[in-house]
C-alpha cells in the first residue's frame, strides 16, 4: 500500500479505472455492482430499502448522511413496517461524503453504520461524491468494485482495476425474479375493491396507498399466469416498480399483453410503466445515468400541469414508439423531455414512470391512486 493510502480503509474502483478512496462503515468485504447516484436531501431509510436499487451501489450527493439515524422495524402500518419500503436493505453498497456517528431523532434506534453491518451491506464515506457524480453524469452509470479492509492492510489497486473491468452487468439478468415475492400475500382482506399487484420489487408505500383507500391487495409473484390473476376476480391490476431491464421480464410482458385485451383497469408504476409500453408494442431504452431523486419535474401533457416527483429508474419508454400503439404520452420530464407516463385512449390503462406513492418525496401525485380507484369503481 502506498503511504498516501495508509489511513484509508475502503476503496471504490470503477470500470474505467477511476479510484475513490475513503473509510469503511457497515460490513466488510469485497463487492461488485452498478454505481448510481441520488440527489435527494432526505429519505435514506426509504431509499436503501427500495428494491429498485437491487445490485446497485448508491451514491448519495447530499453531504451529511445518517444524522437522523434509523427507525425501528417494529412499528407497523397496514401490516407493513411503517418507515421502510421493504423488509431489508436492497442496495449493494452505500457511498457518501460524510457519515454522522451520533444521530439525533426521536424515532432513531440505531446508527446507519450499525444497520448496514447487521444486514451485510458495505459503506464508504469520505468520498468526493460531487466528483463521482460528475463522472457518472458525463460517462454514464458504471460498474464498480467496493472493497473494505483494515488499516495497514495491503491492497492491490491494479488487481481491483482489472476486476472492475471484468464485472458482468447485472442488468443482463432478470433482476425482478430476484426481488419479487415467492408466495401470494393478501393485505386488507375483504376491502371494497380488489387489486392484484404484480410484485416486481414493490415499494411498500404502493400497498399502503391502496389499503388506505379501502382496497384489498393480492400481492403475487411477477410470473403469475394471466389466468390465475383473473381467477382472483380483481377490479384492477397494478404493475409495480422494480430493478433492471424491463425486457428481461418477458413472461410478465406476455401476461400483461393478454390483460390489455381484458376489460379491466391497469395501473403501472416505474418499471410497470415500461412493462405496459412493451406489452402494447412500444420500446424502452437505458438512460445515460437515470433519474434518482425527489425533485424531478414532470409535466402532464394533457392539462399542462407540472408536478415535483420522486423517481428511481435507469430505463424509460422510447416515446416515439408509442405512435403505433393504443397508448399516448401522459407525463414528460421537464429536464430532459423523456417519458414519465403513458395512458391509453380509453383512460382505463395508465402508468407513471415516477413514484406517485412517494416515500421519500412530495405527495403531489398520489391522486393517481385516486384515479385508479375511480376507474375500478366505475
Amino acid at each position: 500500500m502506498n503511504s498516501d493510502q495508509e489511513s484509508f480503509t475502503a476503496i471504490l474502483v470503477l470500470e474505467d479505472g477511476s479510484i475513490f478512496r475513503g473509510f469503511s462503515f457497515g460490513c466488510k468485504g469485497e463487492f461488485e455492482g452498478e454505481v448510481v447516484f441520488n440527489t435527494g436531501m432526505v429519505g435514506y431509510p426509504e431509499s436503501l430499502t427500495d428494491p429498485s436499487y437491487h445490485e446497485q451501489f448508491l451514491c448519495l450527493t447530499y453531504p451529511l448522511i445518517g444524522n437522523y439515524g434509523v427507525p425501528s422495524y417494529d412499528v407497523f402500518e397496514y401490516s407493513l413496517p411503517k418507515y421502510f419500503e421493504s423488509d431489508r436493505i436492497q442496495v449493494k453498497g452505500l457511498i457518501i461524503s460524510e457519515l454522522c456517528f451520533q444521530p439525533s431523532h426521536w424515532l432513531s434506534v440505531k446508527t446507519l453504520s450499525e444497520w448496514l453491518s447487521e444486514q451485510g451491506v458495505p459503506g464508504i464515506y469520505g468520498v468526493d461524491t460531487r466528483e463521482l457524480t460528475k463522472k457518472l453524469r458525463e460517462k454514464g452509470v458504471m460498474l464498480g468494485v467496493l472493497k473494505t479492509f483494515s488499516e495497514g492492510d495491503e491492497v492491490d489497486e491494479s488487481e481491483l482495476i482489472k476486476k472492475a473491468g471484468r464485472i458482468k452487468d447485472p442488468n443482463e439478468r432478470n433482476l425482478v425474479a430476484e426481488v419479487s415475492t415467492k408466495r401470494t400475500l393478501i393485505y386488507n382482506k375483504g376491502g371494497r375493491l380488489r387489486v392484484v399487484l404484480y410484485d416486481c420489487g414493490v415499494k411498500y408505500n404502493i400497498i399502503r396507498c391502496l389499503v388506505k383507500r379501502g382496497v384489498e391487495v393480492i400481492r403475487v409473484p411477477y410470473d403469475t399466469p394471466f389466468d390465475k390473476v383473473l381467477a382472483y376476480k380483481p377490479q384492477g391490476v397494478l404493475l409495480s416498480n422494480g430493478p433492471g431491464d424491463p425486457k428481461k421480464v418477458s413472461s410478465l410482458i406476455l401476461n400483461v399483453r393478454r390483460l390489455l385485451e381484458a376489460d379491466i383497469p391497469i395501473m403501472g408504476v416505474c418499471l410497470g410503466n415500461q412493462i405496459l409500453a412493451l406489452s402494447g408494442g412500444a420500446d424502452t431504452y437505458k438512460l445515460k445515468y437515470g433519474h434518482r431523486s425527489q425533485n424531478q419535474p414532470s409535466l402532464n401533457v394533457l392539462n399542462n400541469k407540472c408536478y415535483i416527483t420522486s423517481q428511481n429508474h435507469g430505463y424509460t419508454v422510447l416515446e416515439n414508439t408509442l405512435d403505433e400503439t393504443d397508448f399516448k404520452p401522459w407525463f414528460v420530464n421537464v429536464n430532459d423531455h423523456t417519458n414519465e407516463g403513458i395512458i391509453d385512449k380509453t383512460g382505463r390503462v395508465f402508468a407513471a414512470q415516477f413514484h406517485p406513492e412517494n416515500h421519500p418525496g412530495p405527495v403531489d401525485t398520489e391522486f393517481i391512486f385516486d384515479l385508479f380507484v375511480k376507474r375500478m369503481s366505475g
